[in-house]
């Protein structure tokens, strides 16, 4: 894959809850992180280190207990690594927790610490931090998030 078929996804198109994106011939359905991309893995660590690690832990780790809820009934940050549940999320909506926050996506009034970073960061930055995280977690946690992606292509066909 090439800079030139990842760099920022331009065909993001909402359809009636759910997002179709453009795939280049040489990317797996879905895949819109650029994991694979030594360059872009790299500009994501460093941006991650900035703007990520101060929640989420350098080592991705995230906070301590993060699965219950803080005295302001938000729950901490998650690991990125595989001990948390962002492989569980397909790349898109990875994209848009990233972009605009957990609290803007999931609607209803849920209440996050974790911001949108719209206006802070370009999609292609967003994407490559994400790309950054995709490429810490181990081949068989890929290959997983790599098929999730693919059934949410096909869905969205």
């Amino acid at each position: 894959m090439t800079k030139v078929t990842w760099t920022v996804l331009g065909s993001l198109v909402a359809l009636g809850g759910g997002f179709a994106l453009s795939v280049a011939a040489d990317q797996k359905p879905g895949q819109i992180l650029p994991y694979d991309v030594p360059e872009a893995v790299a500009a994501g660590e460093a941006i991650y280190g900035e703007y990520c690690a101060s929640c989420h832990a350098a080592d991705l780790s995230g906070e301590p207990n993060w699965r219950t809820p803080k005295d302001t009934g938000r729950l901490p940050a998650p690991p990125h690594d595989e001990t948390g549940h962002t492989w569980h999320h397909p790349d898109i909506q990875l994209f848009m927790l990233t972009k605009y926050g957990t609290a803007a996506v999931v609607g209803n009034g849920y209440e996050s610490d974790m911001p949108g970073f719209e206006g802070q960061l370009s999609d292609q930055q967003i994407l490559e931090v994400l790309a950054y995280i995709k490429s810490t977690w181990s081949d068989r946690i890929i290959a997983r998030h790599d098929e999730m992606n693919a059934a949410v292509a096909a869905q969205a066909q």
